[in-house]
């Protein structure tokens, strides 16, 4: 008698283990880049190769951007993305139980998060922004160059932040341009991995057609391009392959 009850305490804590190993998933979220369907790396920087709605010639030199409040993380968390530099293109979030689960992050900071001089990672990247326009964190810093009406390269900073009122500096007023993306929901039965798209060509003409050649540069501190980004930015994402 003795020898079957020890038999199933080991039966027991056996099942019980492997149970547990069953139910404790990594989900692995991994942010790809294209434009329209080509797939971009970092090899493809620097060259003039990609055309936006406006019929500009772009290129990409720098493309670093914020996300915050991932649904998956359970609480407040952000993660500053790297193309550039392929950093943070890979976010590991452990102890799940299988289950049905919705999938959604803010692009940037929602007011109540974005405080100026907060996050020390953020500040020692110089992802800042200016006291003169608020402060705050951007959403984004994307960079390149563009091909002008005159057939000539010119500079581009689409940067995205708060959008700012200045029009009375002693009294400045803000609009929270950050945007909630949702992208429906996931079922995960094993560990998985699931990619979330960014088309680039997207910032440059849904529902805005961009013209580079009148909006290039010192967009931080321009109110209407503020908005136009951020309506431009709720087409960009998109939910990829859920390999499990």
């Amino acid at each position: 008698m003795k020898n079957i009850i020890t038999f199933l305490c080991i039966l027991l804590v056996a099942f019980s283990s492997c149970t547990e190993e069953e139910e404790n998933r990594t989900i692995t979220l991994n942010f790809s880049h294209h434009w329209d369907g080509t797939i971009i790396t970092n090899q493809d920087f620097n060259q003039l190769k990609f055309i936006n709605a406006n019929g500009n010639k772009v290129s990409i030199e720098r493309l670093r951007y914020l996300i915050s409040n991932i649904s998956l993380a359970g609480s407040k968390n952000y993660h500053l993305i790297d193309f550039t530099e392929n950093s943070g293109t890979s976010i590991s979030i452990t102890d799940f139980t299988d289950g049905v689960y919705d999938l959604s992050f803010r692009f940037g900071f929602s007011d109540e998060d974005n405080k100026d001089g907060i996050y020390p990672d953020l500040n020692t990247v110089s992802f800042n922004v200016p006291g003169m326009l608020g402060g705050g964190y951007h959403y984004m810093q994307f960079d390149g160059k563009y091909e002008d009406n005159n057939d000539q390269e010119a500079g581009f900073n689409y940067h995205a932040i708060r959008a700012v009122d200045r029009n009375d500096p002693t009294n400045l007023k803000f609009e929270d341009t950050s945007f909630k993306v949702s992208l429906g929901t996931v079922e995960i039965t094993n560990n998985a991995d699931i990619t979330i798209k960014m088309n680039l060509a997207e910032w440059f003409k849904n529902p805005n057609t961009w013209n580079l050649n009148e909006l290039n540069t010192v967009l931080m501190p321009n109110f209407e391009a503020q908005q136009m980004m951020s309506m431009n930015g709720k087409s960009v994402f998109s939910l990829g392959k859920v390999n499990q």
